[in-house]
């Protein structure tokens, strides 16, 4: 009877969701699944992560405010310390977000998060989750932001939020400047938030600079997808008076003391490291995408992030389900259907790891 009784407390919108379960197929050798970046050759890199853990109180709580974190991410990023927002990566952020700015339009009976789609699914199951309605525009054919239709969306359903992914996951590509400040410049009082986990892949690099003149801009940053995925550590630049008012539903101490010393320190003793570990990314990614698409029915999106968008001939799950056997392990969407269904995500991971994969495709072109 109690039992009945607490899930009667429950959200609705939580019967739509399901938890976070990674699909984890025995016999896998190679993981490109993640969009993680392959192990750094470079010893910089987990030396400076090595010594500023060993530094740290472990009695102590963690520094409420990561003043070194800040002070550390503006150096890079020509953001002020106050301007920013730290959280256990992009999701924390996110969430932090859509409980502080959950306040409905008037005479709407809920608040509203406009996104593109297909797009990162946390935006859609961070805001259900909250209490937000979601409501997803479809990209367009080239997988870019349709600037028409969202701001048609932006002027009938009055979001509180719009989120954009620039370069998009799970497509890869970045959003065209002129369609992005498009739809920014239509988002009058909806804080418009460009995710940029994947930036550091892109070679146009961020539109932070767009802040001065859209003070509703707001940039998320993460350090997972350059090599630092275990520290779970990002970050949100916006004006400064919101990101004060969003600091307030932040828990005191939501980020720990090893994660904040540690990438403090990658920031400031081994970023040039890092630089390095994308550009061999980057060099990897256009081989890799050559690779593929001379494999007959093959085609890649341009990316500019970590990862491949693939289109398959034929229907995307046989070629995954080949490849599985095969010990590859990638992020397929057959299973959304549509136009989707026939798309691969590829992480680009080591050398030996896109050979293995590439070899792996070859073989599975025979059951596509």
């Amino acid at each position: 009877m109690a039992e009945v009784e607490l899930a009667a407390l429950l959200r609705p919108e939580l019967e739509e969701l399901r938890p976070y379960v990674p699909h984890e197929p025995p016999g896998i050798s190679v993981k490109l699944d993640a969009n993680e970046a392959p192990p750094s050759p470079s010893p910089a890199i987990r030396d400076a992560v090595q010594r500023a853990i060993a530094g740290v109180t472990l009695e102590r709580y963690p520094d409420p405010r990561a003043l070194r974190l800040k002070e550390a991410i503006a150096r890079r990023t020509g953001a002020r310390s106050d301007e920013l927002l730290v959280g256990a990566g992009s999701d924390e952020l996110i969430a932090l977000v859509l409980t502080a700015m959950a306040r409905p339009r008037e005479r709407a009976p809920q608040p509203v998060v406009l996104t593109p789609t297909p797009t990162f699914v946390m935006y859609r199951v961070s805001a259900r989750g909250h209490g937000h309605k979601p409501v997803e525009v479809p990209l367009d054919a080239s997988w870019d932001l349709d600037a028409t239709m969202m701001k048609r969306a932006i002027d009938m359903m009055r979001p509180n939020i719009v989120f954009v992914a620039s370069p998009n996951n799970p497509t890869g590509n970045r959003v065209e400047d002129e369609r992005l400040r498009d739809v920014i410049g239509a988002a009058t009082g909806v804080f418009t938030i460009v995710d940029e986990a994947y930036v550091d892949y892109s070679a146009e690099g961020s539109v932070r600079g767009w802040r001065e003149e859209y003070p509703n801009l707001g940039i998320l940053r993460t350090v997972s997808k350059i090599g630092l995925a275990a520290l779970r550590v990002g970050w949100l630049e916006a004006d400064s008076a919101l990101v004060a008012e969003l600091d307030k539903v932040r828990q005191p101490f939501n980020l720990s003391a090893t994660s904040q010393a540690a990438a403090a320190a990658v920031l400031e003793d081994a970023w040039d490291d890092v630089r390095a570990d994308v550009a061999r990314v980057v060099k990897a990614r256009g081989e890799l995408a050559a690779a593929i698409t001379a494999i007959d029915g093959f085609s890649v999106t341009p990316s500019s992030a970590n990862f491949l968008w693939v289109k398959t001939p034929g229907s995307a799950e046989a070629i995954f389900e080949s490849l599985v056997k095969d010990g590859v392990l990638v992020r397929s969407f057959h299973s959304a259907g549509g136009r989707l269904g026939a798309q691969l995500r590829i992480t680009v991971g080591t050398d030996s790891e896109n050979d293995a994969l590439v070899s792996a495709l070859r073989r599975a072109r025979g059951v596509a």
